[in-house]
């Protein structure tokens, strides 16, 4: 058995792979590398760089290594950016799919996982939403998932392919043991953001909004350690390979945090202050979104940093690796640049 991991090279899919080495299985990463990187790909594990929109390049993956499961990740993500140009998301996020889905099919393909996301539910009208609420997505980022959540499920309906969907509230964090993290260069994530304006890589963060209809005025979300989702894809495709039925899950943990309580954690964690500004509500946010769960652990998922603290400090040692090595680079481009240019060298040195 292999698994085709798509979008294996960036951050959940990359903590995926690292989930599934750390058991035993080596799986086959498929990426175009727009986001993700060469390097979040262990050495031992093969990359294939391409795009999951390549029918053909998809199929012959199939058949060449004897593929029977997909984990798919590869996505875009920014929900404004969504906002802006819808027509980016629906081919990347749904056509793309659909092009993928059929490689499957046409590969007799068992199982297929997919990673979808909780913006589907739009502003649910009761918390923690179920599996059970209607959906109704505020931006094209959301409406492009629950689009392939619905091809997937007629094309499992309409052949031998079972799937598993995983409904994501709002992944944060990093691997414990510093293997990787989120490295997406401008990344929009709130737990990033800020720890990288703590570390003053930003002059100050912006908090998007403050007359919600929340405690704080602020959003409310449900984070969920990225090394506990890795592991909830191994939970759903154990339950597939066991002969278990295809199924729509949440992944969170059931617990919500405003945006300011996230900014207080993070200046706690860091152990500094830094600068936040008020800005106008983004188009596509939710007020506030947290997880019911229950199913997903009837699967025997067991989340293992249900802490928010915890996952501040996970993500903050890995940008503070990452801190590190862009200074390690940046002196080593200096040195460079002083063995290379006289005229540099004599306005340096006295």
């Amino acid at each position: 058995m292999t698994t085709l991991i798509t979008g294996g090279a960036g951050f959940i899919g990359g903590h995926t792979v690292l989930a599934f080495l750390d058991r035993g299985e080596i799986p086959i990463v498929l990426d175009d590398l727009s986001t993700g990187s060469r390097e979040a790909v262990p050495s031992n594990v093969p990359l294939v760089v391409g795009d999951v929109g390549d029918i053909e390049l998809v199929s012959r993956l199939i058949r060449t290594h004897r593929i029977d499961a997909i984990l798919h990740f590869a996505a875009k993500i920014i929900v404004p950016e969504s906002v802006a140009d819808p027509l980016k998301y629906y081919l990347s996020n749904t056509v793309k799919t659909h092009a993928l889905l059929q490689a499957a099919v046409k590969g007799n393909l068992k199982h297929f996982v997919f990673s979808s996301s909780a913006a589907v539910y739009g502003n649910p009208s009761f918390t923690p939403v179920s599996e059970a609420a209607r959906p109704s997505p505020l931006s094209p980022y959301g409406m492009s998932k629950l689009m392939s959540e619905y091809m997937l499920v007629d094309a499992s309906a309409a052949c031998s392919l079972r799937h598993m969907t995983l409904r994501y509230f709002n992944v944060a964090g990093a691997d414990p043991a510093g293997r990787h993290g989120q490295s997406t260069p401008g990344a929009t994530h709130l737990i990033k953001v800020a720890l990288e304006t703590a570390l003053r890589r930003r002059p100050y963060m912006s908090i998007y909004g403050s007359d919600y209809p929340t405690p704080d005025g602020t959003c409310v979300r449900d984070y969920v350690h990225v090394s506990d989702l890795a592991r909830a894809h191994l939970s759903a495709l154990d339950h597939l390979r066991n002969g278990g039925e295809s199924q729509t899950l949440n992944c969170g943990y059931g617990r919500g945090y405003s945006v300011r309580e996230v900014v207080d954690s993070v200046r706690r964690v860091a152990g500094v202050d830094f600068e936040t500004r008020q800005a106008p509500r983004r188009a596509g946010d939710p007020a506030s979104i947290v997880a019911d769960s229950d199913q997903l652990k009837k699967l025997g998922w067991k989340p293992e940093f249900d802490d928010l603290p915890k996952m501040i400090e996970h993500a903050h040692d890995w940008e503070k690796k990452l801190t590190a090595v862009a200074a390690a680079r940046e002196q080593r481009s200096g040195m460079v640049r002083f063995a290379d240019n006289s005229n540099y060298a004599h306005a340096a040195v006295p």
